[in-house]
Parts: C-alpha cells; sequence; structure tokens
C-alpha cells in the first residue's frame, strides 16, 4: 500500500518560492521512483502572510502544520525598508518564526556543517585547513534561553530608556537536548564538543551540571568542554577537531552561522528543528531579497532540506542519501550559480531553475 505524508510547505518571502520550487520537484521524482505519496499543502507564513492576512503566522498555518507530518519552511523576512512597514510584534522572525519553534515544541536544532573534499573549494579557508573536508553536526537547543525569556523595555525614574531580557533555562530543557546531542555523538565519532560559557554565566553552570549527569549514561562518548568564543576561534584554526557540538540557542544561532562562514556561504546549510512529535526543515539562510525573483539564487539548502526530511522525519535514508550525493555532484562538475560563485575557468553559472534541473537528472540515475 502507498505510504502517504503531508507535509506543510511554507515557501516564505524572498527567495523563498524560487529555491521551494526546485525542493518540490525532488519531491514529485521520488513520488515517481517509490511507492510513496507527498500531499504537499501550501500555507501562508511570514512578511507575505502578514501583507495577506494580517498576521504572519495566520491560524489557518497554524492549523495546517499542526495536521502536518512535517513542515518544509523557506527562509523568511525583508529588507529593513519592507520590515518597517509591519507592526514590531509582527515582523517574521518575531511574529512567525519563533512562534511556530514553540507550536511545534522544536527544541532541537541539527545544523550539518558539511563540505565535502570535492567541494572544499567554496570554503575560504586554506585547502590545508579544510584538509578532507568538513563534516560537523552542530545541535543548538531551540526554544528556550534569551529569545524565549521575559523581556521589559521601559524608562527609568531619571528617564533614561532601558531593556531587560532573561537568559532562562530548567534541567528538563538542557537534559533533553544534551540527550538528543550523546545520541547523536554515539552514531558518530564518540565525541561531544560541550559550548558554553562557564566563567561568567550561571546558566552554563547549570547546563554544564546537568550535561555531566547524562554523560554517566553514554560511557563511551568523550566529552570535551568549551568556551563559546574558543570555539568560534577553533572553527576556523582547526574545524577538523569537531565532530558533534551541542550549545544552547543563542551560542548555536551565532556559531552555525559561522559554519556557514567555514563552508562559503549559508546557502550550503540545509536545517532540521526536531520536535517530539514532528519537525520543520528549512535553510539557515535568509530570504536574500535583493536578488528575490532574479533566478540566480542556488537552492542546494532547500533540496537538502528535504533531504534531511526524507531521512529523519519518513525514514527514507536511502533516497536521502541519493539527494546528497546528486546535488554535490553538480558542484563536484563545475556548475554553481551567481550567488555562491563568481564565473570562472572550471565553473559555468547556472540559474536556480537549471540548477534544479542538474539535480534531477542526477537524481534520476540514482533513484
Amino acid at each position: 500500500m502507498t505510504q502517504t505524508y503531508k507535509i506543510a510547505i511554507l515557501a516564505g518571502d524572498g527567495i523563498g518560492p524560487e529555491i521551494t520550487e526546485q525542493a518540490l520537484r525532488v519531491l514529485k521524482l521520488i513520488e515517481q521512483k517509490r511507492d510513496v505519496k507527498f500531499d504537499c499543502v501550501d500555507a501562508e507564513f511570514g512578511a507575505c502572510a502578514f501583507f495577506s492576512t494580517g498576521k504572519s503566522f495566520p491560524e489557518e498555518t497554524k492549523a495546517i502544520c499542526t495536521s502536518a507530518d512535517a513542515v518544509l519552511k523557506g527562509p523568511i523576512g525583508l529588507s529593513h525598508e519592507e520590515s518597517e512597514k509591519i507592526p514590531v510584534e509582527e515582523r517574521p522572525e518575531r511574529g512567525a518564526l519563533l512562534p511556530l519553534r514553540r507550536h511545534l515544541n522544536t527544541y532541537a536544532n541539527f545544523r550539518p556543517i558539511s563540505l565535502p573534499k570535492g567541494m572544499a573549494h567554496f570554503s575560504p579557508l586554506k585547502a590545508e585547513i579544510v584538509g578532507e573536508g568538513i563534516d560537523i553536526l552542530l545541535i543548538r537547543e531551540l526554544i528556550g534561553g534569551l529569545y524565549f525569556g521575559g523581556k521589559e523595555r521601559g524608562v527609568t525614574e531619571d528617564g533614561k530608556r532601558y531593556v531587560k531580557e532573561t537568559l532562562e533555562y530548567d534541567e528538563d530543557q538542557i537534559r533533553q537536548i544534551v540527550t538528543v546531542a550523546f545520541k547523536e555523538s554515539m552514531k558518530r565519532k564518540k565525541v561531544l564538543h560541550n559550548i558554553h560559557k562557564s566563567n561568567v554565566l550561571v546558566s552554563s553552570v547549570l547546563w554544564n551540571e546537568v550535561l555531566d549527569e547524562v554523560a554517566k549514561d553514554y560511557p563511551e562518548v568523550t566529552v570535551i568542554h568549551m568556551l563559546v568564543d574558543a570555539a568560534a576561534t577553533y572553527l576556523c584554526l582547526n574545524p577538523g577537531q569537531f565532530d558533534v557540538m551541542v550549545m544552547e540557542n543563542m551560542f548555536g544561532d551565532i556559531l552555525s552561522d559561522q559554519g556557514g562562514g567555514l563552508l562559503g556561504s549559508l546557502g550550503l546549510m540545509p536545517s532540521a528543528c526536531m520536535g517530539p512529535e514532528k519537525a520543520y526543515y528549512e535553510p539557515s539562510h535568509g530570504s536574500a531579497p535583493d536578488i528575490a525573483g532574479k533566478n540566480i539564487a542556488n537552492p542546494y539548502s532547500m533540496i537538502g532540506s528535504v533531504a534531511l526530511m526524507l531521512d529523519m522525519s519518513f525514514n527514507m535514508d536511502a533516497e536521502a542519501k541519493a539527494v546528497w550525493t546528486a546535488m554535490q555532484s553538480v558542484f563536484e562538475a563545475g556548475y554553481s550559480t551567481s550567488d555562491l560563485s563568481a564565473a570562472g575557468a572550471n565553473i559555468e553559472l547556472l540559474s536556480t531553475t537549471e540548477f534544479g534541473d542538474k539535480v534531477i537528472a542526477a537524481l534520476e540515475e540514482l533513484l
């Protein structure tokens, strides 16, 4: 009997619809090659949703996400000038993205920082530092910390404006995310870097205490504690030392973007946001409104998000690997898009659609 999966499609803003279109082509090809059906339901989300409905995360979209088996989300947000037209509380990141994470309880963010040897030329790092490529799994806690803590803004008695934001975690929140990290470490090299700031932050002291408790259940995993500022340095100097990294929300936001820098672009970094019941998948990059509609944005991160979804939500590991291989083979054959590369002797620039064509052709041979 054909297996059917319902997927909420939140194409988002800027280049979102363009790269989502290429990702959906991958799903359609897999439908043709396998006994599976993907019921894709479009829903408005982000700035486009606000201008259409008055809400960045409309109730209809929320209901579609609730009923779906997984959510595929494109980048959201507009230019600064366009964002100024939206009330602060409805701007896409605050009015849509954080509520989506809270709604689905997606506490574990998986951000693969991966660059195989055949694509190492994308990295701005020297070849001797990149070595055989980069393969890091960054795991970020996604629904706690400063982003979700209490927020206060006002004026003091002497007339000075002030803000106060609370970094808040409890031991259960910490335990569930570090447990995920230990489990992933067991699947890989059994080395876990715990990224913290316990020399300054009391929140990191509790984080480390809970991690050490969980570590007793995973004696095969070697834990390496590292301050977040040192980790930022060593990601540039010696990225090969890292395998799985785990950290709280804001540290993860910053270091995963640095990971995109190691790869040469956030356009090469898809991500998975996992909850206890379901997940959403998204590129780590923004909506790039400056190139929207030009058909030049590379769809790698969006198609890669589909690969993560196939693997992590639908248990289609072989198909996911085929998608990765197909995408990487296009780069390795000397093709790219202008947002990631400049034209050169060994690089032929393609449009978004043409890059998608190459991926589909390669994937068809692999399925």
